[in-house]
C-alpha cells in the first residue's frame, strides 16, 4: 500500500520498496523493519506520518462501539450531506466520498497507512468531514495512530471479538482506551461499563440524565422521539425502527450539533425522510414483514428481537466460523427468549464445520420444539418465509448487507436481501 505526499512515496510493505521510497514502521510490520534498513531505505515510525500530511482542513470523527457504529456513522454522513457539507465515510460498508462509493466492503478500520490514503482522497475532494468507524482491533493495533479526532463517539460496549481479545475485560479495556484522552467526545451515558475522560465529554441517553436526554418515544410506522438539550425540548420522526436506533440517531444528532453548531431543530428536520441503513433493520418486505439486520452478538440480537413485543417472531440466524465460539449458545438463548419460530442456519462458516457451529448454538436453546435446522442458508430463508403470517415478522440476522458467504478461504456470492426478493417473487 503506497501513499504519495509532496513527491514523497510512503509504503508499509517491504515488497513495494523502490528508490527513495520511505518505509513506515507500524505495530503490524515491525518485524520487517530490518529489510528496509539493510536495503538502505529511509524509515519513519507510523506515529510520525501525520507530520507529512496537512489535515488542518478536515475534521475527523471516530465512532467506536460493539453495535451501532455503521448506523451512527452512516446517519451522521447523511445528515451532513443534507445540510450541504462535503463528507467522506469509511467503515464496514466501504469508503464513500460525497454520495459516491469509492471502495467496496473492507476492514471496519483499515491499517494506518490506509487511513491516511483515504483522508488524503477526502481532502483532495474538498471534504470538510471524514467519518470513520473505529474497531477494537484498530485501537489495540494502533491503526489510528497519528490521527487527531475532532470528535470521538461511543455507542455501547457489549460482548464481541473474544476470539481476538480473549476476555470481556480486555475487550472493554481496549474500547475504553479510545475514550481516555482529552479529545472532544460523545458518550452513551446508559452504558454500564464505559469509562472515559470527562474533560470535553458530552453525553446522550434514554435512562440516565445527560446533555441530550430522550424524554419520550413511540413507535408507529417508524418512530417519534422527544428529547431535551440545555432545558429546551426537541423532537424528530424517522422511518427507522428499534430502541437501539434511538440511541444511534441521538448520537448522530448530537454529533452534528457539536461539530457544526447548527440548530437542533434544523438537524431534526433533515432526519424526517431517512429510512434504515442498508442491512441494518432494513425492511425488505412489508407483506409479509421481513427485516434484514447485521446483529451477530447476543446483545445485538436482543436489541433487535425485543423491538417486536407484539408480533410472532420468525428468527433466522447462524454464527461465524473461527470466531468467538462461546457466544453461540448465548445467541441461541436470546433467540429462544423472543421467537415463535427459530431457523438456525449457516453464516460465514470459514474453516469450521457448519454442523459444529449449529450444534454450539443449539446448546443454548432449552426447548427445541420450535427450532428448525437448515444448514443451507438459501433453503433456511425459504422455510422462514413459509412460517410467516399476518402477525409475524421474519428477522434475518447476522449478515446484514454482506454480498458473500465465506466458506473456507472462498467468498461465494450470497445476499440475504437478494435471496428473499427471489423467494417472494416465486410465491
Amino acid at each position: 500500500m503506497k501513499l504519495s505526499i509532496n513527491n514523497k512515496i510512503f509504503t508499509d510493505n517491504t515488497n513495494e520498496l523502490e528508490k527513495e521510497t520511505i518505509f513506515v514502521v507500524s505495530k503490524q510490520n515491525e518485524k520487517f523493519k530490518d529489510i528496509a534498513i539493510t536495503g538502505g531505505f529511509e524509515i519513519i515510525e507510523s506515529k510520525d506520518l501525520k507530520n507529512y500530511l496537512d489535515m488542518s482542513s478536515i475534521k475527523i470523527i471516530g465512532i467506536t462501539g460493539t453495535n451501532g457504529k455503521t448506523t451512527t456513522a452512516t446517519t451522521i454522513y447523511k445528515i451532513l450531506l443534507n445540510l450541504g457539507y462535503k463528507v467522506a465515510l469509511q467503515g464496514t460498508r466501504g469508503f464513500f466520498i460525497n454520495k459516491n462509493q469509492v471502495e467496496d466492503y473492507s476492514l471496519t478500520t483499515p491499517v494506518q497507512i490506509g487511513n491516511f490514503i483515504n483522508i488524503q482522497k477526502a481532502i483532495q475532494n474538498s471534504c470538510q468531514f471524514f467519518i470513520m468507524e473505529v474497531s477494537s482491533h484498530a485501537i489495540e493495533q494502533d491503526r489510528i495512530e497519528g490521527l487527531s479526532f475532532s470528535l470521538k463517539i461511543h455507542t455501547n460496549i457489549t460482548r464481541d471479538h473474544l476470539d481476538y481479545h480473549k476476555t470481556i475485560e480486555e475487550y472493554i479495556r481496549v474500547k475504553n482506551l479510545f475514550l481516555s484522552d482529552e479529545s472532544k467526545k460523545l458518550i452513551n451515558k446508559d452504558d454500564k461499563v464505559v469509562k472515559f475522560n470527562q474533560k470535553n465529554a458530552f453525553t446522550y441517553s434514554l435512562e440516565n440524565s445527560s446533555d441530550f436526554k430522550v424524554t419520550k418515544y413511540e413507535f408507529e410506522n417508524g418512530m417519534k422521539v422527544e428529547f431535551t438539550n440545555l432545558e429546551k425540548n426537541y423532537s424528530f420522526t424517522t422511518k427507522m425502527m428499534g430502541i437501539f436506533n434511538i440511541y444511534n440517531i441521538m448520537a448522530s444528532i448530537a454529533s452534528v450539533h457539536i461539530l457544526t453548531k447548527k440548530d437542533l431543530k434544523e438537524i431534526c428536520q433533515v432526519l424526517e425522510n431517512f429510512s434504515s441503513v442498508s442491512g441494518r433493520m432494513e425492511i425488505i418486505s412489508t407483506n409479509p414483514l421481513i427485516i434484514v439486520d447485521f446483529a451477530h452478538t447476543p446483545d445485538g440480537m436482543d436489541e433487535v428481537l425485543k423491538s417486536f413485543p407484539n408480533m410472532d417472531i420468525v428468527c433466522v440466524f447462524g454464527a461465524g466460523g473461527n470466531r468467538d465460539s462461546a457466544k453461540r449458545p448465548l445467541m441461541g438463548e436470546v433467540a429462544s427468549k423472543y421467537s415463535k419460530h427459530i431457523v438456525v442456519t449457516s453464516d460465514n462458516p470459514r474453516f469450521e464445520e457448519p454442523k459444529k457451529i449449529i450444534e454450539d448454538i443449539l446448546n443454548g436453546i432449552a426447548d427445541k420444539s420450535n427450532v428448525v435446522v437448515i444448514e443451507d442458508r438459501k433453503e433456511a430463508l425459504k422455510k422462514a418465509v413459509s412460517l410467516s403470517n399476518e402477525n409475524s415478522v421474519v428477522l434475518i440476522l447476522g449478515k446484514g448487507d454482506e454480498a458473500t458467504q465465506i466458506v473456507g478461504d472462498k467468498k461465494i456470492e450470497f445476499s440475504d436481501k437478494t435471496e428473499i426478493l427471489k423467494i417472494l417473487k416465486n410465491i
